[in-house]
């Protein structure tokens, strides 16, 4: 019997999950077994898994699973340099040339596992079956307003938190921009027609500012694109890949711009196609704004796991999309699961 096994988040600050009670119900009516752990910190109470039938496993017992099974989590495992003997599904962030990315396909090598990577989920056309990309620019915006707002006060953005829902960001949001007493900033979204830059156009919006929408057609040139460095805030929703463009260069540092914050949504920083390389590292719940010039003030916005400050409707939405592929999960070797093993062993080390 197929058996998915849901494990607990390990990092901070990470309530969503990729499987509801619903969703579990129908796993297993189609007869997969499914086991939830124990989370102290899941936005969806265990309660809904336990009526829906699923076993329950006391939390991060996920590496004492039994072989066959295959563990479902969302964000990275801890950084323990163990082998992985399991089949995972999650979020690796190893197949761009991320150096933490290449410690993962190690431990994987070692163990004798594979990688399922929700990122690599696709269809026959090549299209993701799942993302969270619509909260992710939706949660960037708003912190990037956030970094923009501070630096009216002449601060720099203090820590950000988990919302019980995006009305309730919006309220708090909206009264931090209100009281500053300026007017709103403008804004440049580039991936305008994907999910993650709707989401980033939809925030904006709601807060009453005027945004430039770039797709791919206006990227074609190459880059990089003067036009950013003339709105306020860029928000960069274009996942980096072989090809690209550059759209701030580091030279823009020390030009004359109106840009003064930019939220790097898709936030690949040690990748080697990262398209705005002004900055080197991820920022944080804690520090959730990185400086990178004086004169005049930037601030870059790349926290990698923005969806988790709308945890409950981030989870319902990704878990929706996913569950017809988790329905296919009794045939591994075709389907979205059979390309995503594929490009799994395409990138494992020889």
């Amino acid at each position: 019997m197929t058996h998915l096994w849901v494990r607990a988040e390990q990092r901070p600050n990470e309530e969503r999950v990729g499987l509801t009670p619903e969703g579990a119900k129908a796993l297993l009516a189609a007869g997969i077994k499914v086991t939830v752990e124990e989370s102290s910190v899941r936005a969806i109470p265990l309660q809904g898994y336990v009526d829906a039938g699923c076993d329950i496993a006391a939390e991060n017992t996920w590496p004492d699973a039994p072989t066959d099974a295959i563990i479902f989590g969302l964000k990275e495992l801890p950084e323990d340099g163990t082998p992985l003997p399991h089949r995972h599904i999650m979020f690796g962030h190893a197949f761009k040339g991320q150096h933490s990315g290449k410690a993962l396909l190690e431990r994987f090598k070692a163990g004798g596992g594979t990688l399922y990577d929700l990122e690599y989920l696709v269809d026959e056309t090549g299209r993701r079956v799942a993302a969270f990309g619509y909260w992710a620019g939706y949660a960037g915006a708003a912190v990037t307003l956030k970094t923009w707002a501070a630096q009216q006060r002449s601060e720099l953005c203090g820590p950000v938190r988990v919302y019980e829902s995006k009305d309730a960001l919006l309220t708090d949001l909206g009264a931090e921009l209100d009281a500053l007493k300026v007017e709103r900033p403008t804004a440049m979204v580039i991936g305008a027609l994907g999910r993650v830059g709707t989401g980033a156009a939809d925030l904006c919006e709601a807060m009453g500012i005027k945004v430039t929408k770039w797709d791919m057609a206006e990227t074609a040139s190459g880059g990089p694109f003067p036009q950013i460095l003339n709105h306020d805030l860029f928000l960069n929703c274009i996942f980096a890949r072989p090809g690209t463009p550059v759209f701030v260069p580091r030279e823009a540092l020390d030009q004359d711009r109106q840009l003064s914050a930019i939220g790097d949504v898709a936030c690949d920083p040690d990748s080697d196609y990262n398209p705005v390389p002004v900055y080197d590292r991820a920022t944080t719940w804690a520090s959730p704004a990185l400086r990178v010039a004086e004169h005049p003030v930037l601030d870059v916005m790349a926290i990698d796991n923005l969806p988790s400050m709308l945890p409950v409707e981030s989870s319902e939405d990704y878990a929706a999309q996913l569950l017809s592929s988790l329905l296919t999960l009794t045939d591994l070797q075709s389907g979205v699961w059979g390309r995503a093993e594929t490009t799994f062993k395409d990138h494992l080390p020889g």
